[in-house]
């Protein structure tokens, strides 16, 4: 077996890794911190062989000027190390995950009535461009999937022809989040506007194709080609991006919808709480958890329905968190 590891450490390595490979693991990314950490101990600490939480530390401390998100990432390693070492008989030291600190919390942003029009109204301005020649056909068609059916980006890109029945005004998400596939209704207008589409791009009559292709239906549209598209027209609408990790962002088309419509049934007198199981298999959530979410982002944005929401849902409302 080839090896990777030299320091007093490196027989505990190896058996590690080994056993991370049996379960099924490639481990290529974790090998490399765990070389890393290994050639530190081989330096730092050459008579050790007890995982000390000295050892530990200094080796965290070492790297501090790496992302929180790589050290996170160390962290993690050494404990599924420190972890494998107990099970084994070893003493060793299981560093917290709490040793580092957590990642500031994204905020959703949720646009407005009159974002959404200003911003739709420069998509549906797109002109043709002869480096992306069905770019002013996709992005109107793509962007309001997002919004009008709370896609994920990944869903809406990696869509193929045959994923959408116009006959019945549905679309199939064959792999969403974990895998998990879910029809999705489209209203009379969003079909109407996919149907066009459809009718007006050659390599829309291959089922096979990407719906949303970066070429002839071999590829999909790539994230960062959406993504600087999306800046591209939040500018031309004069909606403000606050920066890197402060957003708006594509996902947060997905967000304005769940609020949007929870927003409506409020106001409608509609009862969430036969409503919220619908929407929870809409957006293919898999905890009840995921879409009461979006009650507190409701409650938080609509100072009118506020008080009906925490009134009926106060135990259900959790803190604002993640990405879902």
């Amino acid at each position: 077996m080839k090896t990777y590891f030299y320091s007093s450490f490196a027989g505990q390595l190896e058996e590690f890794v080994t056993h991370k490979k049996a379960l099924g693991y490639s481990y290529t990314s974790s090998i490399i911190q765990l070389k890393q950490f290994d050639h530190f101990c081989k330096e730092q600490f050459p008579e050790e062989s007890f995982l000390s939480k000295e050892i530990v530390h200094s080796w965290l401390q070492s790297r501090s000027e790496d992302s929180l998100g790589t050290r996170k990432i160390r962290l993690g390693c050494l404990r599924q190390f420190a972890l494998f070492l107990h099970n084994l008989g070893y003493n060793a030291y299981v560093a917290p995950k709490e040793l580092l600190p957590s990642y500031k919390a994204y905020i959703p942003y949720v646009f407005s009535d009159e974002e959404l029009t200003n911003f739709f109204t420069q998509i549906d301005s797109c002109s043709y461009w002869g480096g992306y020649p069905y770019r002013h056909l996709r992005l109107p068609v793509l962007f309001r999937l997002l919004y009008c059916c709370g896609l994920r980006l990944s869903e809406a890109t990696h869509l193929r022809v045959r994923d959408f029945d116009l006959t019945q005004n549905v679309l199939i998400v064959r792999h969403g989040k974990f895998d998990k596939e879910r029809r999705v209704p489209l209203l009379e207008d969003m079909a109407s506007r996919c149907k066009h589409y459809a009718a007006n791009l050659p390599m829309c009559s291959d089922g096979s194709a990407y719906y949303f292709s970066a070429s002839k239906g071999i590829n999909p549209l790539s994230s960062a080609t959406v993504y600087s598209n999306f800046r591209e027209f939040l500018w031309k609408a004069n909606i403000s991006h606050g920066g890197k990790g402060k957003g708006p962002r594509v996902h947060d088309f997905r967000h304005t919808f769940a609020v949007h419509r929870l927003r409506s049934w409020v106001r409608e007198g509609k009862d969430l709480s036969a409503y919220l199981p619908l929407l929870k298999i809409y957006l293919g959530h898999s905890h009840f958890r995921e879409t009461a979410y979006y009650l507190r982002l409701t409650a938080d944005l609509y100072p009118d329905i506020t008080e009906k929401v925490e009134r009926l849902f106060s135990d259900l409302i959790p803190q604002i968190k993640g990405e879902i």
